[in-house]
C-alpha cells in the first residue's frame, strides 16, 4: 500500500506522496483516477462517522461548561459543520463548540455584575448569544481588513499555558458530577474552592454515582486503544441503554434531564443597548481565542500533510460561523485540536469529512435524541474530562522549561487562569504576549562589528577571534528593527560608546533589521547625525532598505539622505572611509 505522505529530512513536514502514473494510456489513467476517489470518499465516510461520534457528546458536555441547555450546543455544531464544509479552507478542521470558547464565554457573561444576565437564565443566554455575535462579526471585519495576521501576537507558549490550565480548571469543576455531591451556597465556584471542598468532605461524595464515573471511565481508557472507535460516544450509548435496565435515577444518579430539538430560529439577542456595549468589550477576548485557538489547530495540520491555508479566509469563515450560529441560538465555534486531529487521524483527505460528521448527526438527533435525557451525569463529566485529557500532558510545558525559553510567559499564563479565571487570566495572559514583544523590541541588543581576517565579511566582534575592529572607525549593528520603542535607546547606547574611543571619526550604523523608520525613528538619526556632527564625527549608514532611503531622502536631503552618507554593505562603507581618509 503506498504510503500518504513523505516525511522531509527531520523537519517534521510532510508532502503528499505522488505515485508513478501507471502505464496503460487514457483509460488506464481514468480506472485510476476512479479508484482514487472512491477510496477517499470511503475514507471520509469513515473520518465522518468518527467525527460525528465525538462531537455529540462533546456537544452536550460543551453546553454544559457554557452554562446553556444543550439545544445551543447541537445548534452551533450543526452550523459549525455546514458552513466551515462549504466555505473552509482546511480538509482537516472540524468547526463546533470547544471547551475553551465555552468556557470563557461563560465567564465572560458571568463578570456582568448588575445586570439581569447574571441571574436570569433567559437574560444570561440572550447575552451569551450577544457575544458570540458580537465576537464574529468582529472576526469577518478583521478579515475583510486582512488582518489574519494579528494571531502571530499571541505568543505560542502563552497560548500553551491558557491551555493547560483551562483544562485544569474545567477538570476540577466536573468533581461534583462525577463524584455526586453538590456544592453548597457560597461555597465559591473558582476552581481552588471546588477542590478545596471535595477534598475536605469525602463523606458528601455519593458512591453510586462515582461507580459509574469509574465504570465508565475504565470503558473509554479501553476504548482509546483503538483510535478509530469514538470511545465516548459508545460509553454514553451503553450509559444510556444502563441506566433504563437498572433504574440508575432510582439509586440517586442524576441524569442530564430533557433536550430539545435544534429549531435554528432566525433572530437577534434582545438586549438593553447599554448591555450590548458592554459585551462590545468583552467580546475581544472571544475573538483572540477562537482564532488563536483555530489557527494553531488548522496550521499545524496543514504543515504535517503539505497543505496551504489563507489565514485571512480562515478568520472570515470562522466569523461567518459564529455570526450564524448567534443568529439561529448556537453557542460559540471554533476548530477544536481534538476533533480536527481526530478527523485527520481517521483517514479525512477532503471538507467532505465534515459533511458526513453532519449528516450523521442529523439522522441521529431525529431518531435517537429523546433517549439522552437518560444520560448519567457522571459519565458526562467523564465524557469532559476524556475530551480534555490531552490538553493536561505537561509535557510541551516541561520542553520549554528544559530548553530555557518563555518560562515567564507559560508560567503566568498558567498562573494568571488558575488565580483570576477564565476571562481575566485569557487577557492577562495577552497582554503577556504584547508586553514580552514590546520588551524585546524596546530592549535592543546592539552588537559591534569587526573584519574577518582579509575578507570582507564583518561579524560581531565579540563572538569571533579571528575579527578585528578598523581603527579610526565604530561599526555597530542593532539586531532589532528601529522604531518608537527603540530608537533613543540605540541612540544613546550609539553615543556612550563614541566617548569610549579616542580616535574616532566615523560611525557606520547598519540598519539591516529596518524595513522601515516611523516619524520617532527618524526624527532619533537626524538628532543621533547632528550630536555626532558636534563633537567632531561623523555618521554613515549601511544595509539601507529602499523605503528608508526614500523616507531620508525626502526628510532630509542635505543630511543622512545625501547619496554618500548610505551604502548597500558594511564593506562598501569601510572602504569609502579609507579612500576618504587618504584624501
Amino acid at each position: 500500500m503506498l504510503q500518504a505522505s513523505t516525511q522531509l529530512g527531520t523537519t517534521g513536514l510532510s508532502v503528499p506522496y505522488l505515485p508513478d502514473p501507471p502505464v496503460g494510456g487514457a483509460a488506464t489513467d481514468g480506472r485510476a483516477s476512479d479508484a482514487s476517489a472512491s477510496a477517499s470518499r470511503w475514507k471520509d465516510l469513515g473520518a465522518g462517522l468518527c467525527v460525528a461520534g465525538l462531537l455529540l457528546p462533546e456537544a452536550v458536555a460543551y453546553a454544559g461548561l457554557a452554562r446553556l441547555p444543550v439545544v445551543h450546543a447541537l445548534t452551533a455544531m450543526m452550523v459549525g459543520l455546514a458552513i466551515y464544509a462549504a466555505f473552509g479552507g482546511s480538509r482537516f478542521a472540524v468547526v463546533a463548540p470547544t471547551s475553551s470558547t465555552a468556557t470563557l464565554s461563560a465567564a465572560a457573561v458571568l463578570s456582568l455584575s448588575g445586570t439581569a444576565a447574571a441571574v436570569d437564565p433567559t437574560a444570561y443566554a440572550q447575552a451569551l448569544l450577544a457575544l458570540v455575535l458580537l465576537a464574529g462579526g468582529l472576526l469577518m471585519l478583521l478579515a475583510i481588513a486582512r488582518q489574519g495576521q494579528l494571531s502571530a501576537f499571541v505568543a505560542r507558549p502563552v497560548l500553551r499555558g491558557f491551555a493547560f490550565a483551562l483544562a485544569i480548571t474545567i477538570v476540577i469543576k466536573q468533581l461534583p458530577d462525577a463524584l455526586g455531591f453538590a456544592l453548597p451556597p457560597g461555597a465559591g465556584s473558582d476552581p481552588l474552592h471546588v477542590l478545596m471542598f471535595a477534598v475536605s468532605l469525602a463523606q458528601a461524595w455519593h458512591m453510586p454515582s462515582m461507580a459509574v464515573a469509574v465504570v465508565a471511565a475504565g470503558s473509554v481508557a479501553a476504548l482509546k486503544r483503538w483510535p478509530k472507535v469514538p470511545a465516548s460516544m459508545v460509553v454514553i450509548v451503553l450509559a444510556i441503554v444502563a441506566a433504563q435496565l437498572l433504574d440508575l435515577k432510582s439509586l440517586g444518579v442524576e441524569e442530564v434531564g430533557s433536550v430539545q430539538r435544534p429549531a435554528f430560529r432566525l433572530g437577534l439577542p434582545e438586549l438593553p443597548f447599554k448591555e450590548w456595549l458592554r459585551i462590545g468589550e468583552l467580546a475581544f477576548g472571544l475573538v483572540v481565542l477562537v482564532f488563536a485557538e483555530s489557527w494553531g489547530s488548522m496550521r499545524s495540520l496543514a504543515l504535517a500533510h503539505g497543505d496551504a491555508l489563507d489565514a485571512n479566509r480562515e478568520l472570515l469563515v470562522l466569523g461567518g460561523c459564529n455570526v450564524l450560529a448567534a443568529l439561529l441560538q448556537g453557542m460559540p465555534v471554533g476548530a477544536g485540536f481534538s476533533a480536527s486531529s481526530a478527523n485527520a487521524a481517521a483517514g479525512a483527505t477532503s471538507r467532505w469529512a465534515g459533511a458526513v460528521a453532519l449528516v450523521v448527526i442529523a439522522l441521529a438527533l431525529a431518531v435517537a435524541l429523546p433517549a439522552l435525557h437518560l444520560l448519567p451525569r457522571p459519565v458526562l463529566a467523564v465524557a469532559v474530562i476524556s475530551a480534555l485529557w490531552h490538553a493536561l500532558n505537561p509535557r510541551p510545558l516541561l520542553v520549554l522549561w528544559r530548553i530555557k525559553r518563555d518560562r515567564t510567559l507559560v508560567a503566568g499564563a498558567v498562573l494568571a487562569v488558575l488565580a483570576f479565571g477564565v476571562l481575566d487570566g485569557m487577557l492577562i495572559a495577552i497582554a503577556l504576549s504584547v508586553l514580552d514583544a514590546m520588551r524585546r523590541f524596546s530592549q535592543p541588543v546592539m552588537h559591534e562589528l569587526g573584519e574577518l581576517g582579509a575578507t570582507r565579511n564583518f561579524v560581531v566582534l565579540d563572538a569571533h577571534q579571528g575579527a578585528s575592529a578598523i581603527p579610526g572607525l565604530l561599526i555597530l549593528r542593532p539586531e532589532e528593527p528601529l522604531f518608537f520603542a527603540s530608537a533613543e535607546r540605540v541612540a544613546a547606547d550609539v553615543m556612550v560608546r563614541t566617548r569610549s574611543r579616542d580616535d574616532l571619526h566615523t560611525v557606520i550604523l547598519s540598519l539591516e533589521e529596518s524595513s522601515d523608520l516611523d516619524s520617532t525613528a527618524l526624527e532619533c538619526l537626524i538628532e543621533l547625525d547632528q550630536r555626532l556632527l558636534a563633537a567632531g564625527k561623523s555618521l554613515v549608514l549601511t544595509r539601507v532598505k529602499d523605503p528608508v532611503r526614500e523616507l531620508l531622502g525626502r526628510c532630509h536631503p542635505e543630511g543622512l539622505g545625501a547619496a554618500d552618507r548610505w551604502f548597500w554593505s558594511v564593506a562598501d562603507a569601510v572602504q569609502a572611509q579609507a579612500k576618504s581618509a587618504e584624501r
